[in-house]
């Protein structure tokens, strides 16, 4: 390995919002990492479902569109000969 071309690879303290934390080795500037999720409080791993939005995209887009409809298209004529 050539010598000053690698980054500082050092210990790092990694600190969740779900309050755990643990300690790791990265090249990351800082000694401490803040994560929004880890792998305590994820739902794969954790095999819990939590929900974060409760109204849901869809339901969402039917609520702001549901005073808008389509006009009805007119009936098609039957040919008489």
């Amino acid at each position: 390995m050539k010598t000053g071309i690698h980054p500082n690879y050092h210990e790092v303290t990694v600190v969740c919002a779900c309050g755990s934390t643990f300690k790791t080795r990265s090249t990351y500037k800082s000694d401490l990492l803040h994560l929004e999720i880890c792998s305590r409080c994820h739902p794969f791993f954790t095999g819990k479902q939590r929900l974060v939005d409760s109204a849901g995209r869809v339901e969402l887009f039917r609520r702001k569109y549901a005073g808008f409809k389509k006009p009805a298209a007119p009936a098609p004529k039957a040919k008489t000969s």
